[in-house]
């Protein structure tokens, strides 16, 4: 059967009847969307998804919401929801779809990423921890930092080192991690605003089935890409209505509060509401690419005008606020289990948005990325391409 837009409306009516979202758990309502073929509708029968064209998700979407359906809270599962379902999508079996997509999707279980390290984060093939083979399982020993959401997480997407006698991007694997494992502890990092939504992870010979690994041994790097390129259109391309995102509060206070208008701020607020604007469509149009297949590095760039973009109209807020923009609502420490740039005041915004252009590859290293990758221009002279990972200097 040829599922177009008619189709997906006629299945959406009928979740909807079986299902009233009135009367129906919400738990239970996403499970029996996910077995319809409603959650992501580009996925294949069975994965939550139908075979349908990726642009068409919104037809669904729209139905939902005019009948006031609850949503799997995307924010709060946004690690597993755009970087672990891809990978899984593209390299695991079918067993590991089967077990891992439908919770994940549902948000029975919330995923964290184990990828950077203390001394390997803007370099990230340089990682250290290890991960030896004995039998059917692999030991894993090791440290990770600037894990969001492994406070509350399941499951984990880890990269690790297996082979230190080849070239760093070559001795890499990639696993999926049980952070129930009792080796695994976790350790909260506080932040600049007081939180600590990131955390530092320590793996002492925690043991993962080989069964859980995603991708050939020693080619975790080529399956980390897809988890990486989704990873920045997750942050860079999110769907946002005009004036979403930072730029909504800033222009409502500037509307609100004529008394704290200047022709400085005025025309930084044009520029900025401009260029927020252009974001958007253009995460919109890069979005649209995606139906084609897999995210190009493009996604470096949109990630990369997200962050400067975030520092620069939080800024403005802060100096449009005056003497208020320099209150901050809250230093008690917290784990909390997303970032809510705008349920917070202004303060907050300006602290948090600094982490932007670090977060989900520094920007230093998507500038790279986007030029060679992107504008085809020289790549940066690299002396340890064809070195082996364990003669590395560190």
């Amino acid at each position: 059967m040829t599922i177009d837009a008619a189709e997906l409306t006629r299945r959406t009516v009928e979740l909807l009847a079986a299902h009233p979202p009135a009367t129906t758990d919400r738990l239970d309502f996403l499970k029996a969307r996910y077995d319809a073929g409603l959650a992501w509708v580009h996925y294949p029968e069975g994965l939550g998804g139908l075979g349908a064209p990726r642009s068409l998700q919104a037809v669904v979407d729209t139905e939902l919401e005019a009948a006031g359906a609850p949503d799997n809270d995307p924010r709060r599962i946004g690690i597993g929801l755009g970087m672990a379902a891809p990978t899984l999508l593209k390299y695991g079996t079918e067993e590991q779809k089967q077990r891992f997509l439908r919770p994940l999707w549902v948000g029975e279980e919330v995923w964290c990423q184990l990828f950077s390290e203390p001394g390997a984060g803007s370099d990230l093939a340089a990682l250290g921890t290890r991960a030896v083979r004995e039998g059917d399982t692999w030991v894993v020993d090791g440290q990770k930092v600037w894990t969001s959401s492994a406070h509350v997480a399941r499951w984990a997407i880890l990269i690790a080192r297996t082979d230190p006698d080849v070239p760093k991007h070559a001795g890499i694997t990639y696993f999926v991690c049980d952070m129930t494992d009792p080796g695994v502890e976790v350790r909260p990092l506080r932040q600049i605003t007081g939180e600590a939504e990131f955390n530092e992870v320590f793996l002492t010979d925690v043991r993962i089935p080989d069964s859980r690994r995603l991708g050939a041994v020693g080619d975790g790097w080529r399956v980390a890409q897809t988890t990486l390129m989704n990873e920045r259109v997750s942050i860079g391309g999110m769907r946002l209505p005009r004036e979403g995102g930072m730029i909504g509060p800033v222009s409502r206070t500037w509307r609100e509060r004529p008394e704290l208008r200047t022709h400085d701020l005025h025309q930084r607020l044009l520029k900025l509401w401009v260029e927020a604007e252009v974001a958007r469509l253009t995460a919109e149009r890069l979005r649209q690419q995606l139906v084609a297949g897999q995210p190009g590095y493009e996604g470096s760039g949109m990630k990369l005008a997200f962050a400067r973009l975030n520092q620069e109209i939080s800024g403005l807020e802060v100096e449009l606020r005056g003497e208020e923009g320099l209150l901050y609502d809250d230093w008690t420490m917290r784990r909390p289990e997303l970032v809510d740039f705008t349920g917070r005041d202004a303060g907050y915004r300006y602290l948090r948005s600094k982490g932007n252009s670090i977060e989900g590859g520094t920007s230093e290293v998507l500038l790279n990325i986007v030029a060679e990758r992107v504008l085809g221009l020289p790549a940066e002279p690299r002396t340890d391409k064809d070195v082996a990972w364990k003669d590395l200097s560190r």
